[in-house]
């Protein structure tokens, strides 16, 4: 029986990996640095830092931390800016996980910075919906696939339910919408429910996801409870 969701934040919350790639590839190009998409969707589950560091090394540049630093800050900036306008979320997310909200602890469990989450969140109006969210400052470096960050946020839920019984990771369910989030997520010994926003669905399955679905919008709280309800 599922007793908490733990949502993976870009590319399942916000459809925003090609605004990613695009601020990205502004921010290498002064460095000289060019970034294909296969570049960039090769690398989905790194940290900001992680990903700038991969991209300097394979356009054959060792970068100073400054620069790697820089590209970071530029990044972020230029993400902000493709944000201004209507928020890109996927359709059906917001129902989706206002509903889940209702009946279960919620998590958000992401590469991406606490500021970038939150920004998004508070702008959706899914602030309150999440009791928990680990961001890329809180996993020591350590990017997905390793379990690292799933494995906190169900420490993290269980110190907010200290008077009830813990959740076991099995308990957990985890939405990823890419194949290092699903071997991440599985490595916790929770299940997968991997949704095609950005990989194919082959890719998912081979990954080892649990269950593979085009969209979210076709969710609801009781379907969970039907595909999910035993171990």
């Amino acid at each position: 029986m599922i007793r908490a969701i733990l949502f993976d934040f870009n590319g399942v919350i916000i459809d925003d990996e090609p605004l990613q790639l695009k601020a990205y590839q502004e921010a290498l190009r002064p460095e000289g640095v060019a970034l294909t998409e296969e570049d960039y969707y090769s690398c989905l589950g790194m940290d900001d830092l992680t990903f700038a560091r991969a991209a300097f090394e394979r356009g054959g540049v060792a970068p100073t931390e400054e620069q790697v630093q820089s590209v970071f800050r530029r990044k972020t900036e230029l993400h902000r800016e493709m944000l201004e306008g209507e928020l890109p979320l996927f359709p059906g997310v917001v129902t989706f996980v206002k509903a889940a909200a209702r009946v279960w602890p919620l998590a958000v469990v992401s590469m991406a910075t606490r500021d970038e989450i939150d920004y998004t969140l508070t702008r959706a109006g899914l602030a309150d919906s999440f009791a928990v969210i680990v961001s890329s400052e809180d996993t020591g470096g350590m990017c997905k696939p390793d379990p690292a960050c799933y494995r906190r946020a169900l420490e993290l839920l269980n110190e907010k339910r200290a008077a009830q019984a813990p959740l076991a990771p099995a308990d957990c369910l985890v939405v990823e919408d890419s194949p290092p989030g699903v071997q991440s997520g599985r490595a916790a010994g929770m299940r997968t429910l991997s949704v095609t926003n950005t990989v194919a669905d082959a890719a998912l399955r081979a990954a080892g996801a649990d269950v593979v679905t085009a969209r979210l919008s076709d969710w609801t709280t009781d379907a969970v409870r039907h595909v999910f309800g035993e171990h």
